[in-house]
Protein backbone atom coordinates (compact mmCIF):
# COMPACT_ATOMS: atom_id res chain seq x y z
CA UNK A 1 0.00 0.00 0.00
CA UNK A 2 2.79 2.44 0.93
CA UNK A 3 4.77 1.48 -2.18
CA UNK A 4 1.71 1.91 -4.39
CA UNK A 5 1.02 5.32 -2.87
CA UNK A 6 4.64 6.38 -3.33
CA UNK A 7 4.65 5.20 -6.96
CA UNK A 8 1.39 7.06 -7.64
CA UNK A 9 2.62 10.27 -5.98
CA UNK A 10 5.87 10.34 -7.94
CA UNK A 11 4.44 9.34 -11.32
CA UNK A 12 1.02 11.04 -11.27
CA UNK A 13 1.43 14.05 -8.99
CA UNK A 14 5.09 14.96 -9.58
CA UNK A 15 5.04 13.61 -13.15
CA UNK A 16 8.44 11.93 -12.82
CA UNK A 17 9.70 8.63 -14.19
CA UNK A 18 10.19 6.24 -11.25
CA UNK A 19 13.15 4.69 -13.05
CA UNK A 20 14.93 8.02 -13.46
CA UNK A 21 17.52 9.21 -10.94
CA UNK A 22 15.37 12.02 -9.56
CA UNK A 23 12.18 9.96 -9.64
CA UNK A 24 13.87 6.98 -8.01
CA UNK A 25 15.36 9.14 -5.26
CA UNK A 26 12.03 10.85 -4.55
CA UNK A 27 10.21 7.52 -4.58
CA UNK A 28 12.74 6.07 -2.12
CA UNK A 29 12.43 9.14 0.12
CA UNK A 30 8.62 9.10 0.25
CA UNK A 31 8.35 5.34 0.72
CA UNK A 32 11.03 5.04 3.41
CA UNK A 33 9.92 8.16 5.28
CA UNK A 34 6.36 6.89 5.61
CA UNK A 35 7.55 3.36 6.45
CA UNK A 36 10.02 4.50 9.12
CA UNK A 37 7.57 6.87 10.80
CA UNK A 38 4.90 4.15 10.91
CA UNK A 39 7.39 1.66 12.34
CA UNK A 40 8.68 4.18 14.88
CA UNK A 41 5.17 5.11 16.03
CA UNK A 42 4.04 1.48 16.26
CA UNK A 43 7.14 0.20 18.04
CA UNK A 44 7.37 3.13 20.46
CA UNK A 45 3.68 2.74 21.34
CA UNK A 46 3.95 -1.04 21.86
CA UNK A 47 7.09 -0.72 23.97
CA UNK A 48 5.59 2.07 26.06
CA UNK A 49 2.35 0.15 26.59
CA UNK A 50 4.06 -3.12 27.56
CA UNK A 51 6.48 -1.29 29.81
CA UNK A 52 3.54 0.17 31.74
CA UNK A 53 2.91 -3.38 33.03
CA UNK A 54 6.58 -4.05 33.76
CA UNK A 55 8.28 -2.14 36.56
CA UNK A 56 11.89 -1.21 35.75
CA UNK A 57 13.12 -3.90 38.12
CA UNK A 58 11.48 -6.66 36.07
CA UNK A 59 12.94 -5.39 32.80
CA UNK A 60 16.39 -5.26 34.34
CA UNK A 61 16.02 -8.84 35.56
CA UNK A 62 15.19 -10.06 32.04
CA UNK A 63 18.51 -8.84 30.61
CA UNK A 64 20.73 -7.75 33.45
CA UNK A 65 22.86 -10.50 34.96
CA UNK A 66 25.21 -10.81 37.86
CA UNK A 67 27.99 -11.18 35.30
CA UNK A 68 27.65 -8.32 32.82
CA UNK A 69 29.08 -10.36 29.95
CA UNK A 70 26.17 -12.81 30.28
CA UNK A 71 23.85 -9.81 30.05
CA UNK A 72 25.52 -8.84 26.77
CA UNK A 73 24.97 -12.36 25.43
CA UNK A 74 21.29 -12.35 26.46
CA UNK A 75 20.73 -8.90 24.92
CA UNK A 76 22.37 -9.97 21.64
CA UNK A 77 20.22 -13.11 21.51
CA UNK A 78 17.13 -10.98 22.19
CA UNK A 79 18.20 -8.84 19.23
CA UNK A 80 18.03 -11.88 16.93
CA UNK A 81 14.33 -12.48 17.68
CA UNK A 82 13.41 -8.80 17.37
CA UNK A 83 13.88 -8.10 13.63
CA UNK A 84 13.98 -4.31 13.73
CA UNK A 85 15.98 -2.11 11.38
CA UNK A 86 18.62 0.11 12.91
CA UNK A 87 16.27 3.11 12.92
CA UNK A 88 13.37 1.36 14.64
CA UNK A 89 15.69 -0.25 17.22
CA UNK A 90 16.45 3.22 18.61
CA UNK A 91 13.15 3.54 20.57
CA UNK A 92 13.86 0.18 22.20
CA UNK A 93 17.36 1.42 23.05
CA UNK A 94 15.79 4.43 24.77
CA UNK A 95 13.37 2.16 26.61
CA UNK A 96 16.18 -0.06 27.92
CA UNK A 97 18.14 2.96 29.18
CA UNK A 98 15.04 4.37 30.84
CA UNK A 99 14.43 1.04 32.56
CA UNK A 100 17.91 0.98 34.07
CA UNK A 101 19.48 -1.66 31.82
CA UNK A 102 23.28 -1.09 31.75
CA UNK A 103 24.51 0.89 28.75
CA UNK A 104 26.85 -1.83 27.44
CA UNK A 105 24.10 -4.47 27.52
CA UNK A 106 21.74 -2.08 25.73
CA UNK A 107 24.31 -1.57 22.98
CA UNK A 108 24.63 -5.33 22.46
CA UNK A 109 20.92 -5.35 21.63
CA UNK A 110 21.21 -2.25 19.44
CA UNK A 111 23.92 -3.89 17.31
CA UNK A 112 22.36 -7.36 17.08
CA UNK A 113 18.78 -6.35 16.29
CA UNK A 114 19.29 -4.86 12.80
CA UNK A 115 22.25 -7.04 11.75
CA UNK A 116 21.03 -10.52 12.66
CA UNK A 117 17.48 -11.82 12.72
CA UNK A 118 15.42 -14.70 11.42
CA UNK A 119 14.75 -12.91 8.13
CA UNK A 120 18.48 -12.59 7.46
CA UNK A 121 19.01 -16.23 8.42
CA UNK A 122 16.32 -17.54 6.05
CA UNK A 123 17.43 -15.37 3.11
CA UNK A 124 21.13 -16.12 3.57
CA UNK A 125 20.39 -19.82 3.91
CA UNK A 126 18.38 -19.81 0.69
CA UNK A 127 20.94 -17.81 -1.30
CA UNK A 128 24.28 -19.09 0.04
CA UNK A 129 23.59 -22.26 2.04
CA UNK A 130 23.40 -23.02 5.75
CA UNK A 131 27.13 -22.78 6.45
CA UNK A 132 27.38 -19.17 5.27
CA UNK A 133 24.16 -18.30 7.11
CA UNK A 134 25.34 -19.75 10.43
CA UNK A 135 28.82 -18.22 10.13
CA UNK A 136 27.23 -14.84 9.46
CA UNK A 137 24.87 -15.14 12.44
CA UNK A 138 27.74 -16.21 14.70
CA UNK A 139 29.99 -13.36 13.56
CA UNK A 140 27.18 -10.86 14.06
CA UNK A 141 26.62 -12.15 17.58
CA UNK A 142 30.32 -11.85 18.39
CA UNK A 143 30.38 -8.23 17.17
CA UNK A 144 27.25 -7.35 19.17
CA UNK A 145 28.43 -9.04 22.38
CA UNK A 146 32.00 -7.72 22.32
CA UNK A 147 31.11 -4.18 21.25
CA UNK A 148 28.50 -3.93 24.01
CA UNK A 149 30.88 -5.40 26.57
CA UNK A 150 33.67 -2.97 25.63
CA UNK A 151 31.33 0.03 25.81
CA UNK A 152 30.06 -1.20 29.18
CA UNK A 153 33.58 -1.44 30.58
CA UNK A 154 34.36 2.12 29.46
CA UNK A 155 31.55 3.53 31.69
CA UNK A 156 30.25 6.10 29.22
CA UNK A 157 26.82 6.71 30.76
CA UNK A 158 27.49 10.46 31.03
CA UNK A 159 27.57 10.63 27.23
CA UNK A 160 23.89 9.69 26.90
CA UNK A 161 21.75 12.80 26.35
CA UNK A 162 20.28 14.11 29.61
CA UNK A 163 16.64 14.08 28.47
CA UNK A 164 16.71 10.28 28.22
CA UNK A 165 17.36 10.02 31.95
CA UNK A 166 14.77 12.71 32.66
CA UNK A 167 12.15 10.59 30.91
CA UNK A 168 13.30 7.65 33.04
CA UNK A 169 12.72 9.61 36.23
CA UNK A 170 9.21 10.54 35.14
CA UNK A 171 8.34 6.89 34.42
CA UNK A 172 9.89 5.60 37.61
CA UNK A 173 7.84 7.99 39.73
CA UNK A 174 4.55 7.16 37.99
CA UNK A 175 1.85 5.11 39.65
CA UNK A 176 2.05 1.36 39.10
CA UNK A 177 -1.71 0.70 39.18
CA UNK A 178 -3.18 2.28 36.07
CA UNK A 179 -6.34 1.62 34.09
CA UNK A 180 -6.15 0.20 30.58
CA UNK A 181 -7.41 3.48 29.15
CA UNK A 182 -4.75 5.44 31.03
CA UNK A 183 -2.01 3.12 29.81
CA UNK A 184 -3.15 3.67 26.21
CA UNK A 185 -3.26 7.43 26.74
CA UNK A 186 0.20 7.49 28.34
CA UNK A 187 1.67 5.31 25.57
CA UNK A 188 0.26 7.66 22.90
CA UNK A 189 1.65 10.67 24.76
CA UNK A 190 5.07 9.04 25.02
CA UNK A 191 5.00 8.12 21.32
CA UNK A 192 4.29 11.73 20.34
CA UNK A 193 7.07 12.92 22.63
CA UNK A 194 9.73 10.68 21.08
CA UNK A 195 8.56 11.33 17.49
CA UNK A 196 8.80 15.06 18.23
CA UNK A 197 12.39 14.56 19.37
CA UNK A 198 13.60 12.62 16.33
CA UNK A 199 11.43 13.56 13.31
CA UNK A 200 13.91 16.00 11.78
CA UNK A 201 16.75 13.49 12.12
CA UNK A 202 14.67 10.87 10.34
CA UNK A 203 13.98 13.19 7.42
CA UNK A 204 17.65 14.18 7.10
CA UNK A 205 18.84 10.59 7.29
CA UNK A 206 16.37 9.22 4.77
CA UNK A 207 17.05 12.21 2.51
CA UNK A 208 20.76 11.39 2.39
CA UNK A 209 19.99 7.72 1.77
CA UNK A 210 17.58 8.56 -1.08
CA UNK A 211 20.18 10.67 -2.88
CA UNK A 212 22.71 7.85 -2.70
CA UNK A 213 20.05 5.34 -3.75
CA UNK A 214 19.18 7.30 -6.88
CA UNK A 215 22.51 8.68 -7.99
CA UNK A 216 25.18 6.09 -7.10
CA UNK A 217 25.65 3.50 -9.91
CA UNK A 218 24.72 -0.09 -9.03
CA UNK A 219 28.12 -1.47 -10.03
CA UNK A 220 30.10 1.20 -8.18
CA UNK A 221 30.99 -1.12 -5.27
CA UNK A 222 32.31 -3.93 -7.46
CA UNK A 223 34.57 -1.46 -9.27
CA UNK A 224 36.20 0.08 -6.18
CA UNK A 225 36.16 -2.91 -3.81
CA UNK A 226 36.66 -5.88 -6.08
CA UNK A 227 39.11 -8.75 -5.85
CA UNK A 228 42.78 -7.87 -5.53
CA UNK A 229 42.20 -4.68 -3.54
CA UNK A 230 43.69 -5.17 -0.02
CA UNK A 231 41.50 -2.33 1.26
CA UNK A 232 38.30 -3.73 -0.25
CA UNK A 233 36.63 -4.55 3.08
CA UNK A 234 37.03 -1.12 4.74
CA UNK A 235 36.02 0.52 1.46
CA UNK A 236 32.86 -1.61 1.34
CA UNK A 237 32.07 -0.68 4.95
CA UNK A 238 32.63 3.02 4.23
CA UNK A 239 30.28 2.80 1.23
CA UNK A 240 27.66 0.85 3.17
CA UNK A 241 27.42 3.26 6.11
CA UNK A 242 25.61 6.10 4.25
CA UNK A 243 23.00 3.70 2.89
CA UNK A 244 19.82 2.56 4.62
CA UNK A 245 18.04 -0.78 4.43
CA UNK A 246 17.04 -3.71 6.58
CA UNK A 247 18.42 -7.22 6.15
CA UNK A 248 15.58 -8.28 3.86
CA UNK A 249 16.23 -5.35 1.55
CA UNK A 250 20.01 -5.56 1.32
CA UNK A 251 20.55 -9.34 1.06
CA UNK A 252 19.30 -9.53 -2.58
CA UNK A 253 21.72 -6.69 -3.39
CA UNK A 254 24.54 -8.62 -1.71
CA UNK A 255 23.63 -11.67 -3.77
CA UNK A 256 23.92 -9.71 -7.01
CA UNK A 257 27.25 -8.20 -5.88
CA UNK A 258 28.67 -11.65 -5.23
CA UNK A 259 27.45 -12.82 -8.65
CA UNK A 260 29.36 -9.87 -10.16
CA UNK A 261 32.57 -11.08 -8.50
CA UNK A 262 32.64 -9.31 -5.15
CA UNK A 263 34.24 -11.58 -2.48
CA UNK A 264 31.75 -12.97 0.05
CA UNK A 265 33.53 -11.41 3.03
CA UNK A 266 33.55 -7.99 1.38
CA UNK A 267 29.88 -8.28 0.42
CA UNK A 268 28.80 -9.38 3.90
CA UNK A 269 30.87 -6.59 5.52
CA UNK A 270 28.99 -4.20 3.25
CA UNK A 271 25.70 -5.76 4.39
CA UNK A 272 26.60 -5.43 8.07
CA UNK A 273 27.53 -1.79 7.57
CA UNK A 274 24.24 -1.03 5.80
CA UNK A 275 22.07 -2.72 8.44
CA UNK A 276 24.08 -1.94 11.58
CA UNK A 277 25.79 1.40 10.92
CA UNK A 278 23.52 3.17 8.44
CA UNK A 279 23.79 6.95 8.34
CA UNK A 280 20.04 7.50 8.93
CA UNK A 281 20.19 5.40 12.10
CA UNK A 282 23.38 7.18 13.19
CA UNK A 283 21.71 10.56 12.72
CA UNK A 284 18.75 9.39 14.79
CA UNK A 285 21.08 7.95 17.44
CA UNK A 286 22.77 11.33 17.71
CA UNK A 287 19.55 12.56 19.30
CA UNK A 288 20.08 10.22 22.25
CA UNK A 289 23.89 9.90 22.31
CA UNK A 290 26.46 12.62 22.70
CA UNK A 291 29.12 12.82 19.94
CA UNK A 292 31.88 11.04 21.87
CA UNK A 293 29.78 7.98 22.68
CA UNK A 294 28.38 7.90 19.15
CA UNK A 295 31.91 7.99 17.70
CA UNK A 296 33.11 5.22 20.04
CA UNK A 297 30.10 3.06 19.14
CA UNK A 298 30.66 3.52 15.39
CA UNK A 299 34.40 2.86 15.70
CA UNK A 300 34.07 -0.34 17.72
CA UNK A 301 31.35 -1.83 15.50
CA UNK A 302 33.13 -0.79 12.29
CA UNK A 303 36.36 -2.47 13.40
CA UNK A 304 34.42 -5.63 14.28
CA UNK A 305 32.73 -5.66 10.86
CA UNK A 306 36.02 -5.12 9.02
CA UNK A 307 37.71 -7.96 10.92
CA UNK A 308 34.75 -10.22 10.12
CA UNK A 309 34.96 -9.31 6.42
CA UNK A 310 38.65 -10.16 6.21
CA UNK A 311 38.02 -13.39 8.13
CA UNK A 312 35.31 -14.45 5.67
CA UNK A 313 37.55 -13.69 2.70
CA UNK A 314 40.38 -15.74 4.23
CA UNK A 315 38.19 -18.75 5.02
CA UNK A 316 35.95 -18.85 1.94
Amino acid sequence: MIKAFSDWLVSQVFRLDINSKLGGSLNFFIYDTIKIFLLLALIIFIVAFIRSYLPPEKIKKLIKHRFEFIGNVLAALLGIITPFCSCSAVPLFIGFIESGVPLGITFSFLVASPIINEIALVLLWGLFGWKIALIYIFSGLVIAILSGYIIGRLHLEKYVEDYVYEIKIKHDTAKVHLSFKTRIKDALKYTKQIIKEVWLYVLIGVGVGSLIHGYVPADFLTKVAGRGNPFAVPIAVAIGVPLYSNAAGVIPIVSSLIEKGLPIGTALAFMMAVTGLSLPATIILRKVLKPKLLAIFIGIVAVGIIITGYLFNAIL
